[in-house]
């Protein structure tokens, strides 16, 4: 694990436009920088995470005009949004910036004038192809197309030409300086490939840039010049430097300026990269130490964008899951720099698999075993074998591994870790059997042992990925016994050892409840009438429509009769009886969810259909080794069909 010595962390998202409704794209970018944000806090720095809104320019000035709205009025209501957004994703900032407050306003003023005081802005007369969409003038390179026009290459859509009095910015002053930065300090634009593209539009020249409108009403007056609006991307950009505090709370800003991560989407690289450093050289102020492009979440290999009509609502996603499941699936599916596809069937394999199967299952099976074999608290646990070290040992090397990965932005290779020692753990279990180990009261010290390293083993997993999964973790550190959050207890203090014999912990609840897909496409897809035109119909909830499946798909159930040898209850559940069935060629044991259906007594030695080729499952500590079929009635109880006549356990069912 490596040690930063630096006392404090600076990262902000790009602060978003508000002509529009937040989509899972700005969630992306947010999320990665609250779990940086929350990383560091765990390792001791003094934490300032910023984001926020721009809300000047001529596009948010159109859009406003469009919905009838003054273009505060618009702002308003979208930062509303956004804010609720944040709050339902669990977004721990710091500051909230919007560029039409007060001190942004006059620190973006003051540095105008410095640089105009300098020699390096000058009025002067622009005439160029101008996209009102992204905000930006287009390159001379950039070709005339039919109708003697424009397109922007980034968004696709017209630009317009435009000719007015207006004030430049020498960026073309700047070139070298840059391409040294690049060259001195290529951890200033991760990741590398970013890097190379940024030093390559700069070795191909830069120019002058315009960096104020006539046309433009809504945006900051030029000090001693109303007439002239400054330009959106100069305004924005230096809110990381007022928001913290420059001009008007100097000692906040001293403690944290520069920044140390600030993360973009790749499509805004360029400001970030380019024009960003250049202002900050010419104000004479300190760079920050890395910009991180990340790529974009495309959907159907598409750029999601209002335009296309193909933008994710995250409050369809929260509106099920909760926001964990969504922080874990953005930040593990993919590395940050590349795109990813997002597929409702990539999220629910990831919800179903990594969540509820992998680290749910460990929780609900090790803490359901604690307290039904030892009453909650785990006492007198044999002595360590070489097998249970291990379990030790391999924590303490991931702790540190993870750490470092956090430290380096590198997500979802942590995710992948942490992940990797949770299997590690499931089969621990399963090698060991404690539920077998259970009936043997000789063997009561290996029992405790056993779930002792399992419960410490996911105490600390949990706070591993407390970053990314912050609400889930402190349910488990609830289950647990803790008498801390995550949050209060420091990278370095975290111990294995720190879960031992004697703590009391509670009966745990699911965490990652398993959702199928067509029961989630009926809770976004609404009535059929909302339904796009073209393409498959999303399957209802509640509609009599199936799934269809091939006969090859049916044929790998290995259905057989089985009958009932022994049934009982399990202690302290309603719902589930213990079931003892022979299946023709051997015995196995099953938990079943038809306790208010049927008595044990009238189950037994009556025959029944079962699959016996599922992967046994532990519920309530028990061991699953086979399900059987049964109706569900409309108040949820389940009614077996049994066999009217004789027939020989093991049959095969077709």
């Amino acid at each position: 694990m490596s040690t930063n010595s630096k006392k404090t962390f600076f990262v902000t998202t790009p602060i978003y436009y508000v002509n529009d409704v937040p989509h899972i794209g700005h969630a992306y970018t947010t999320i990665i920088a609250d779990t940086l944000a929350r990383f560091h806090r765990l390792a001791g720095q003094d934490v300032f995470f910023l984001t926020g809104t721009d809300e000047h320019g001529q596009k948010i000035e159109k859009a406003a005009a469009e919905k009838g709205l003054t273009p505060k009025a618009l702002a308003d209501a979208v930062v509303g949004r956004a804010q609720d957004l944040w709050k339902a994703l669990d977004i721990s900032h710091d500051f909230f910036v919007r560029t039409t407050m007060d001190f942004h306003e006059k620190g973006v003023q003051k540095l105008f004038k410095i640089l105009l005081d300098k020699g390096d802005i000058y009025k002067g007369e622009y005439k160029g192809w101008y996209c009102v969409s992204d905000e930006n003038f287009l390159s001379d390179d950039v070709p005339l197309d039919a109708e003697s026009c424009k397109t922007c290459p980034d968004c696709g859509k017209k630009a317009s030409l435009v000719s007015e009095e207006t004030y430049f910015f020498r960026l073309s002053a700047y070139q070298d300086r840059l391409l040294k930065l690049y060259e001195d300090h290529p951890e200033f634009v991760r990741p590398q490939s970013r890097l190379n593209e940024v030093a390559s539009f700069v070795r191909g020249g830069l120019k002058d840039l315009s960096i104020t409108r006539t046309t433009v009403k809504w945006g900051i007056p030029v000090p001693g010049d109303p007439k002239h609006t400054i330009y959106v991307w100069f305004d924005a950009l230096f809110n990381y430097v007022t928001a913290i505090g420059y001009d008007w709370n100097m000692a906040r800003y001293e403690k944290f300026w520069p920044a140390d991560v600030q993360l973009v989407g790749k499509d805004i690289l360029r400001f970030h990269a380019v024009y960003w450093p250049a202002f900050l050289m010419a104000a004479g102020l300190p760079l920050p130490r890395t910009v991180f492009g990340h790529g974009w979440w495309l959907k159907d290999d598409t750029k999601m964008s209002k335009s296309k009509g193909n933008v994710l609502d995250p409050h369809v996603l929260l509106k099920v899951f909760g926001p964990d499941p969504l922080r874990y699936f953005l930040l593990r599916e993919i590395p940050i720099g590349q795109d990813g596809n997002f597929s409702h069937e990539g999220f629910l394999h990831r919800v179903n698999s990594d969540l509820a199967n992998d680290f749910g299952n460990l929780v609900q099976r090790t803490l359901t075993m604690i307290g039904n074999y030892f009453g909650g608290a785990i006492d007198d646990p044999a002595s360590e074998t070489a097998e249970d070290a291990k379990v030790r040992t391999d924590f303490e090397e991931l702790k540190g591994r993870v750490f470092d990965l956090y430290e380096a932005c590198t997500l979802n290779k942590a995710l992948e870790e942490i992940w990797a020692y949770i299997g590690m753990v499931n089969k621990y279990l399963a090698d060991n059997e404690p539920w077998i180990m259970a009936k043997d009261a000789s063997r009561r010290p290996r029992l405790a042992r056993v779930l002792l390293q399992a419960a410490a083993a996911i105490r600390g997993a949990s706070y591993l990925v407390y970053p990314v999964m912050p609400r889930s973790v402190e349910k488990v550190w609830g289950f647990l016994g803790e008498t801390k959050k995550p949050a209060d207890v420091l990278w370095e203090a975290l111990d294995f050892g720190g879960f031992g014999p004697g703590r009391k912990v509670g009966m745990p609840q699911a965490l990652f409840p398993r959702v199928a897909l067509k029961d989630f496409l009926g809770e976004e897809a609404g009535p059929p009438a909302a339904a796009p035109a073209a393409g498959p119909e999303p399957i209802i909830k509640g509609a009599n429509i199936m799934d269809i499946i091939t006969y090859d798909e049916f044929r790998r159930m290995d259905l057989r009769v089985a009958q009932i040898l022994e049934a009982e209850r399990v202690p302290g559940a309603t719902k589930i009886l213990k079931l003892k069935i022979d299946i023709g060629t051997e015995q196995r044991q099953m938990i079943a969810g038809v306790a208010e259906t049927y008595t044990p007594e009238e189950l037994v030695g009556r025959k029944l259909i079962v699959i016996v080729n599922l992967k046994p499952a532990v519920i309530r500590g028990i061991e699953s080794q086979a399900m059987l079929l049964a109706a569900i009635t409309p108040d949820n109880k389940a009614v077996i069909p049994f066999f009217d006549r004789d027939i020989q356990a093991g049959a095969i069912v077709k």
